[in-house]
């Protein structure tokens, strides 16, 4: 099979060729994939980030050589002890290994564990690509952390990104009144997809806007915690689960110590948040895709082969929702 996999560099180190095809075991799916689509955690693992996450990701060369975890396809087959799915359901979830024909879960993955959705017939593969982890850190953000409800006023900082689309229409499902942050160019495309209001950064800076909001969902993290708490009201709540690109280890574990230490002495409440993957989740999701409460925006398609212009266009910062990959098979593979 073809399948993408990578050492610490650059996007040119990204080679596709041939693997074997991976066998289940008892507990284990195999998944003939149908597409995917990139993550920042992708281009993270690429780079090998700071030198203190390779204590997790492996010190000279990556333990996870291939990459990607959003996974939508066909059941293949199914180890011995799987009773939930049999060859031929259509499935979407994660796994880790999607940019290959082939992804096998592995109950042993490092970063996000596997975990996998019947996909709703009437939602394409491609954009079933793009929900998993974009969609489940979205909805459980809001809902878990961000405490949302009916009513309340939410700002969408990064609200044209991939996680920030599913957080402006997955708001809108909860029946809030939502505010999304983009750029010039995107301002059109936030608003079509439910914001009562958007918000042109290069034009405002919604921290000095004297608005007051009950949630602020920040996906970017471009702005110091005292600039943010101006934004909320006195017992809003801050749900951090974006950073800059170029964000430096430091700044990301100061940023966390701020907000733990801030949340105990002031009555606004500041979390950073990472996703989990579950079915019942990515249930939830499935079922708003189904019926058009949340639709996924794709900016770019890429093949298999053009992984490494998908991550580099990521890597760019300006891609507008998510960027997919599309899988041909070939027969015989």
């Amino acid at each position: 099979m073809k399948a993408a996999y990578t050492r610490y560099g650059p996007p040119d180190v990204i080679e596709v060729n041939d693997l074997d095809k991976p066998v289940p075991r008892d507990n284990e799916i195999l998944i003939k994939v149908r597409a995917a689509s990139v993550n920042p955690l992708d281009w993270k693992t690429m780079t090998g980030g700071p030198y203190i996450v390779r204590l997790l990701l492996g010190l000279r060369k990556p333990k996870i050589k291939q990459l990607d975890v959003d996974v939508p396809g066909q059941v293949e087959a199914v180890g011995g002890n799987v009773t939930q799915f049999k060859p031929g359901d259509a499935v979407f979830g994660t796994c880790r290994g999607a940019f290959a024909e082939y992804a096998c879960t592995c109950g042993s993955a490092r970063i996000m564990k596997p975990a996998l959705a019947v996909k709703p017939d009437n939602v394409t593969f491609e954009r079933a690509a793009c929900a998993p982890i974009a969609g489940l850190t979205a909805l459980q953000g809001l809902r878990d952390k961000g405490r949302i409800q009916s009513g309340k006023k939410v700002l969408i900082n990064g609200a044209a990104g991939g996680v920030g689309t599913f957080a402006v229409q997955i708001a809108k499902c909860f029946g809030t009144d939502v505010t999304g942050v983009c750029s010039t160019r995107n301002v059109d495309m936030v608003r079509s997809i439910g914001a009562n209001r958007v918000i042109d950064y290069t034009e405002e800076d919604f921290t000095r806007s004297g608005q007051h909001y009950d949630l602020l969902f920040d996906a970017v993290g471009n702005h110091s915690l005292s600039a943010c708490r101006r934004a909320l009201n006195r017992k809003g709540i801050l749900v951090m689960v974006g950073a800059p690109s170029d964000a430096g280890l430091m700044s990301i574990l100061v940023r966390l110590i701020g907000a733990f230490v801030l949340s105990w002495f002031v009555s606004q409440k500041l979390v950073i948040f990472l996703a989990r993957s579950n079915r019942e989740d990515l249930t939830i999701v499935g079922e708003l895709m189904a019926t058009g409460k949340v639709t996924p925006v794709i900016d770019r398609r890429f093949s298999l082969s053009e992984v490494p212009e998908a991550l580099r266009y990521l890597e760019e910062g300006h891609a507008r929702g998510k960027v997919a990959i599309t899988l041909e098979h070939n027969n015989g593979t």
